[in-house]
C-alpha cells in the first residue's frame, strides 16, 4: 500500500477520483472514501456518479478507453502538468514523479527492440516493490502487465492522487491559482477526444483535388513511376534543351536555374518568387512544388491510411509540442494544404462552425506585459491600424515591428519602426526585452500561466548563439501564453456546443472548428464567440484587454475567409 507521509493540503477544487484502465479494460477508481473494481469503463459509468468530481490519471493516453463512454467534465492529467511545471516533453511517469518530489529526473525509460527475441536489459514488468513517496518509482511500475493486478492498480491510483495533490502545492507556490493546470489537463483529453472524433471529410471531393495535383491513382509502381515523371514534365519542358534535372535535390534545381540565368542563394520560395512573373521555368517550377507536397505528403496512400469508412481523417493529437506548450497533431491534420481545404466537409445535416483568432499576439503581450497603451489599442477591431496611427507609419509597417518586436528582428524596415515601437509601448517592449536577456544569460524562462520553457545555456556558445535564444525566449512567452489562451477558449466552447449536439474538430493554430447540426449553426456560432469573452476574462484575471474572432457558419473549410 503507497505510504502517503507527508500529503499537502488539498489545493485542488472538488472531490477528486483516480482513475486507472489496464489493457484489458478493468478498471479502477480511488478516492478519499476507498476503491473500487470494474471489470470494464462501461461499469465504471453506470456504477459512479463522477459529474462533480475531478477526475485523475496518470496520462489522458493510458485511459483513452473511457472516451466512449464518459462526458469529462473536469480532469487533472499528472503527464500534462508535469510539462507545464518541468516544462520540456517529458511526461513519462518516472519523471512526472520524481517532479513532483523534488528528486533528480531519470533517464528516459528505455524501450526494448522490436524482435523475437527477449531483451534481458528490458525493465522488469513484474515489479513488487511498493511505491514510497521518498524513493524513485520502482521497475516496472504502471507498466501494462503490472497493472493486470487489481492491487497494483490500486496502488497506482491512490499514487495518481498523492501526485496530484504534489503538483498543486507545486503551482500554488509558483503562481496562485491553478487555471492553466485545468487548462492543460482538460486540452489533453481533448486531444483524445478530437483523435477518436476526426475530422469530417467530403471524400470523392478529396480525390479529385488530389488526382488535379498527384495525378491518378496508380495501379502499380512503375505506373507511379510514369506519373512522377508526367509532373516532373510541366517543368522539364521549360530547362534549358529540356533536360531532365532531378527537382527534389536543390543543388540540382540551383544550378538549372543557373543556367537560365537565375542566380538564387538558395531554391526556397521566398526567394524564388520575385522571379515568378518573368520566368516560366520558376513558375513551373513553384506550382510543381505544390503538386509534389500533396503527392508524396497527402496523395492516395495518406487517403488510404488516415480517412476510415466514415469518411473521417483521424490523427494523434498532442496537447503540447515540448516547447512553448502549442497543440499539435499527426497524419497532417496541423499542415493540410489550402487546395485540400474544399475536402473538409460536415456531415449532411450538419455545419462546421469556423473562429480564428484575430492579432493574437499583440493582444496576447498586452495582458503579459500588463501594457496599459497597448491595451487600449486592443479596442479596435483592427489593432494593427491603431498601432500604424500611433507609430505614424502605414499599417503593413506597423504589423511588421510589432511581430519583428516579438520576433527578435531589428534590421529593415521593422528595425526602423521599432524605435517609435519602444516610445509608444515601453512597457510591453521591455517585458520582451527582458525575456530575450533571460534567454541569452541561458536562464529558463516562465508563461504567463507559469509554464516553464527550458533553454540550454553552454559557456562555449557564441554570440550569435545568445542571440538566437534571446529571440526564442522572446517569443516563447508570447507564444506559449496565446498557447494557454487557446485552449481555455477551446474547452469553453466545447462545454458551450456539447448541449446543442457540437464537437470541436480540429484546433489549428489559432483556429477552431466544430461540427454542430445545421439547427443549431448560427446558435453555435454565437456561443463560440461568448466563450471567447468568458475564456479570455478568466485567463487574463479581467484585464482591459480586448479578444476578437472572425467566427462564420460554412459547409466547407474553404469558405472561410483566409
Amino acid at each position: 500500500m503507497l505510504d502517503t507521509t507527508a500529503t499537502p493540503q488539498l489545493l485542488l477544487r472538488g472531490s477528486l477520483c483516480a482513475v486507472v484502465v489496464a489493457t484489458d479494460g478493468r478498471t479502477t477508481v480511488a478516492d478519499d472514501d476507498g476503491v473500487r473494481h470494474y471489470a470494464s469503463p462501461a461499469d465504471l459509468h453506470t456504477a459512479e456518479q463522477l459529474d462533480s468530481v475531478r477526475l485523475v490519471w496518470w496520462s489522458a493516453r493510458d485511459v483513452r478507453a473511457l472516451v466512449e463512454v464518459l462526458s469529462v467534465q473536469r480532469c487533472w492529467d499528472l503527464a500534462a502538468v508535469n510539462r507545464l511545471i518541468h516544462g520540456g516533453a517529458r511526461d513519462d511517469a518516472g519523471a512526472v514523479w520524481a517532479v513532483a518530489h523534488a528528486m533528480t529526473v531519470p533517464p528516459p525509460p528505455r524501450e526494448s527492440p522490436r524482435t523475437t527475441a527477449p531483451d534481458l536489459f528490458a525493465l522488469d514488468n513484474s515489479c513488487a516493490a511498493p511505491i514510497r513517496p521518498w524513493e524513485q518509482l520502482p521497475p516496472g511500475a504502471g507498466s501494462a502487465t503490472w497493472l493486470a493486478e487489481p492491487d497494483n492498480r490500486e496502488q497506482w491510483a491512490r499514487a495518481a492522487l498523492h501526485v496530484s495533490r504534489l503538483q498543486a502545492q507545486i503551482l500554488h507556490e509558483r503562481s496562485p491559482g491553478l487555471q492553466s493546470a485545468y487548462s492543460e489537463s482538460g486540452a489533453a483529453w481533448l486531444c483524445i477526444e478530437l483523435s477518436a472524433e476526426g475530422l469530417p471529410v467530403d471524400r470523392p471531393v478529396l480525390e479529385t483535388l488530389i488526382e488535379s495535383a498527384a495525378g491518378p491513382r496508380p495501379l502499380d509502381e512503375a505506373d507511379a513511376l510514369r506519373i512522377r515523371r508526367q509532373r516532373d514534365g510541366s517543368v522539364w519542358r521549360h530547362t534549358p534543351r529540356g533536360r531532365e534535372v532531378d527537382l527534389r535535390n536543390p543543388s540540382a534545381v540551383r544550378e538549372m536555374l543557373r543556367q537560365s540565368g537565375i542566380v538564387v542563394e538558395d531554391t526556397r520560395a521566398w526567394h524564388l518568387e520575385p522571379y515568378r512573373a518573368g520566368s516560366p521555368l520558376v513558375d513551373a517550377l513553384l506550382t510543381w512544388r505544390k503538386a509534389e507536397r500533396i503527392a508524396t505528403t497527402y496523395g492516395w496512400h495518406w487517403l488510404d491510411r488516415f480517412v476510415g469508412p466514415d469518411d473521417r481523417l483521424r490523427g494523434e493529437w498532442e496537447a503540447s509540442d515540448g516547447g512553448a506548450g502549442r497543440m499539435t497533431a499527426g497524419s497532417g491534420l496541423h499542415s493540410l494544404p489550402t487546395p485540400l481545404r474544399p475536402g473538409v466537409a460536415a456531415a449532411d445535416g450538419h455545419v462546421l462552425v469556423r473562429a480564428d483568432l484575430g492579432q493574437i499576439e499583440p493582444r496576447v503581450l498586452a495582458v503579459v506585459a500588463r501594457d496599459r497603451a497597448l491595451a487600449q489599442a486592443t479596442r479596435q477591431d483592427d489593432l494593427y491600424a491603431g498601432v500604424a496611427a500611433e507609430l505614424g507609419v502605414e499599417r503593413p509597417t506597423a504589423k511588421i515591428a510589432m511581430l519583428a518586436a516579438m520576433y527578435g528582428q531589428t534590421s529593415g524596415t521593422a528595425g526602423q519602426a521599432l524605435a517609435r515601437l519602444e516610445r509608444a509601448y515601453p512597457v510591453a517592449m521591455g517585458y520582451l526585452q527582458q525575456a530575450a536577456l533571460q534567454g541569452e544569460q541561458g536562464e529558463d524562462v516562465f508563461t504567463y500561466g507559469g509554464r516553464r520553457v527550458p533553454v540550454t545555456a553552454n559557456p562555449d556558445d557564441q554570440l550569435a548563439t545568445m542571440r538566437a535564444r534571446g529571440r526564442f525566449t522572446r517569443n516563447a512567452v508570447v507564444q506559449g501564453a496565446a498557447a494557454e489562451l487557446f485552449k481555455a477558449w477551446a474547452l469553453t466552447v466545447r462545454s458551450a456546443v456539447r448541449p446543442m449536439g457540437g464537437r470541436v474538430v480540429l484546433c489549428l493554430h489559432d483556429e477552431l472548428l466544430v461540427h454542430v447540426p445545421e439547427a443549431h449553426g448560427e446558435a453555435a456560432a454565437a456561443a463560440v464567440d461568448q466563450a471567447l469573452d468568458d475564456a479570455a476574462r478568466r485567463w487574463s484575471g479581467g484585464a482591459p484587454v480586448r479578444f476578437v474572432s472572425d467566427t462564420s457558419v460554412i459547409r466547407r473549410w474553404s469558405e472561410a475567409k483566409p
